[in-house]
C-alpha cells in the first residue's frame, strides 16, 4: 500500500511537470493547481496588522464618526475551486455586502453553501475586529492536504466599498508545509460602490464593475482618498503573517509581549511609521471682484481661492490664495 502511494505522488508530480512543459512548448496558458502531498495537516496562526496610520495615509484620514478602523476579519481554508473573491472578477452579493456595510451574514452563507456542494470548503474562522487603523488580530486554524489554500477578507472602515485580503494563498509546499508566510496588503475596490473617499454616502455602481486594486493613480482622480501622484505605489495598508504552530506549541512570555509591539523584535522596522507627503490642495480661483480705484488712474481687482486640503509630511506647501490685476475702475471715485 504504502509502495503504491509513493507511485502515485510521483505520478502526479511526472503529469503536472509534463503538461506545465508542454504549455510552454506550444504558447498556451496551461493553468495547473500545485500538488499538495503533505501528511496530515498543520496547525497556523494568523497575525493581521494594520499600518492604517495618519503619516502613511494623510490624505482625508477619518478621525471620528467613525476613526480609522478595520472590520472582523472573515478567514476560509479551502481546496482550488473555491474562491471567497478574486480580482479583476465580479464581487459576489456576500462580497457586496460586506465590504459596503460589514454585514456578514450572507457572506457565510455563500461559504457554506459552497463546503456542503462540492465539498471544496473546510473550514471558515473570524478573526476580531480593530478600533484603530494600526491595530492588530489573530486566529489560529488548521489546513489538510485537500484544503491547504488560504483566503480572507477584512473591511476598512469607513469606506465605500474598500477591503484587504488574500485570495488562494497556498500553504503547503509539496510535500511539507509551509513553516512561515508574510505579505503586505493593498486596497482592493469591490466595484459596487462608487464612493471616491472614506466617509463617502452611498452611490451604487451601476452596472457593477469587477474588483479592482486601488493604486496611488488608480482611480486617476484628485478627489480619490488614496490618490498620490507623486508617490509610484502605495505604501503596504496592512500586513499578514501566518505561522505553522508546533504539535505542543506553548506561547513565550516574550512572544505574546512582542506580537502587542511591547517590545521590540531584532532590528525590524515598522514602515508603518513611514510619511507619506501630502501637497496642498486649492480650490478653483473665484470670478474677479469689482475694479476699485480713482477715476483717471488705474485700479485693482480682486480674486481668491481657498485650501481644500493641508500639505502634510513636507507635502508642497500651499500656494497664494489672492491674485490681483489693474484695470479700468467701473465706479470712479472723485
Amino acid at each position: 500500500m504504502e509502495k503504491l502511494m509513493i507511485l502515485y505522488k510521483y505520478n502526479q508530480a511526472f503529469w503536472i511537470a509534463l503538461l506545465s512543459l508542454l504549455g510552454s512548448i506550444c504558447g498556451l496558458p496551461v493553468d495547473v493547481d500545485p500538488v499538495c502531498t503533505a501528511g496530515g495537516h498543520a496547525k497556523y496562526r494568523l497575525v493581521f496588522k494594520g499600518k492604517w496610520s495618519q503619516t502613511a495615509f494623510p490624505k482625508h484620514y477619518p478621525l471620528f464618526r467613525p476613526p480609522a478602523q478595520w472590520s472582523p476579519l472573515i478567514g476560509v481554508t479551502h481546496s482550488s475551486d473555491y474562491h471567497i473573491w478574486r480580482r479583476n472578477e465580479f464581487a459576489s452579493t456576500g462580497v457586496r455586502e460586506f465590504s459596503e456595510k460589514g454585514e456578514a451574514w450572507t457572506l457565510m452563507k455563500e461559504v457554506e453553501a459552497a463546503g456542503e456542494k462540492i465539498q471544496s470548503v473546510y473550514g471558515i474562522f473570524s478573526a476580531p475586529a480593530m478600533s484603530t487603523g494600526t491595530g492588530q488580530t489573530s486566529h489560529e486554524f488548521e489546513v489538510f492536504a485537500r484544503h491547504s489554500l488560504l483566503s480572507f477578507i477584512i473591511r476598512i472602515v469607513p469606506s465605500p466599498d474598500w477591503f484587504v485580503g488574500v485570495d488562494s494563498l497556498n500553504l503547503c509546499d509539496g510535500d511539507h508545509w509551509k513553516e512561515q508566510v508574510s505579505v503586505d496588503l493593498y486596497p482592493y475596490d469591490a466595484g459596487t460602490d462608487s464612493g471616491f473617499t472614506f466617509s463617502s454616502p452611498n452611490f451604487a455602481t451601476i452596472p457593477q464593475d469587477k474588483i479592482t486594486e486601488i493604486t496611488s493613480s488608480v482611480p486617476s482622480h484628485p478627489a480619490n482618498s488614496f490618490f498620490y501622484p507623486r508617490l509610484k505605489h502605495l505604501p503596504a495598508i496592512a500586513k499578514v503573517t501566518i505561522t505553522k504552530l508546533k504539535e505542543r506549541h506553548i506561547i513565550s512570555l516574550s512572544t505574546i509581549l512582542s506580537q502587542s509591539n511591547l517590545i521590540p523584535t531584532g532590528n525590524e522596522i515598522d514602515d508603518s511609521l513611514a510619511d507619506t507627503p501630502l501637497d496642498c490642495e486649492v480650490s478653483t480661483w473665484s470670478s474677479w471682484g469689482l475694479c476699485k480705484g480713482t477715476c483717471g488712474q488705474t485700479g485693482t481687482k480682486y480674486r481668491t481661492r481657498y485650501i481644500r486640503l493641508h500639505p502634510a509630511n513636507n507635502g508642497e506647501p500651499c500656494p497664494n490664495l489672492e491674485d490681483t490685476k489693474d484695470c479700468d475702475p467701473d465706479n470712479c471715485v472723485s
